[in-house]
């Protein structure tokens, strides 16, 4: 369970000034929220997306695959400052070129966000989450549940799509040819 731990709104910048160097934090709406401890099983399928995505991103020369809550901002104009620290993120060469990796929050929005249910994770926070998210400019947000050993994929303007332990994941639109069973990132 995440919980509010300042009155005051943050920016952006004085978030990442006092917080930046902290894990399990992020600024939603200009306020900072501290999660729970997640547990083996989040951190074994967060490796397991981690793996496989970095592995076919490396092998067709595609971007950069972040893990470990690596801040994103996902501010939106009408609203006050947040930073993300999604599970796994992708980001595209056509999005950050080939180089030197920045230090601080990544410069951009990521391709593909993959956030893992843990147990303590509500499926409307989960929802909200994604749709902030897409509203930033990541393309795919993959949502992973190990309890039900089941994902759901978000997509702007569509409804979330929700595939189970015997269905095959593609991701066209971000990671051309490749798929992989749902069954895998949780095996």
């Amino acid at each position: 369970m995440s919980t509010a731990t300042t009155a005051a709104l943050l920016t952006a910048d004085e978030f990442l000034r006092l917080h930046g160097g902290e894990t399990c934090v992020e600024l939603v709406r200009g306020h900072v929220v501290r999660c729970s401890v997640r547990g083996a099983t989040h951190g074994y399928v967060c490796n397991n997306a981690t793996a496989m995505l970095h592995h076919f991103a490396r092998e067709h020369g595609l971007g950069q695959v972040f893990s470990n809550d690596t801040f994103t901002r996902t501010r939106l104009k009408e609203t006050a400052d947040s930073v993300r620290g999604p599970d796994v993120a992708f980001v595209s060469y056509a999005r950050m070129p080939k180089g030197p990796i920045p230090d601080g929050p990544l410069p951009c929005a990521p391709d593909l966000v993959v956030e893992v249910r843990s147990p303590s994770d509500r499926i409307p926070h989960l929802s909200a989450k994604a749709s902030e998210y897409l509203d930033a400019g990541v393309t795919v947000v993959l949502v992973l549940d190990p309890e039900t050993e089941s994902l759901a994929v978000f997509r702007e303007n569509e409804f979330p799509v929700r595939m189970h332990n015997g269905d095959e994941l593609a991701l066209p639109d971000v990671f051309p040819g490749f798929a992989v069973a749902v069954k895998a990132f949780f095996e």
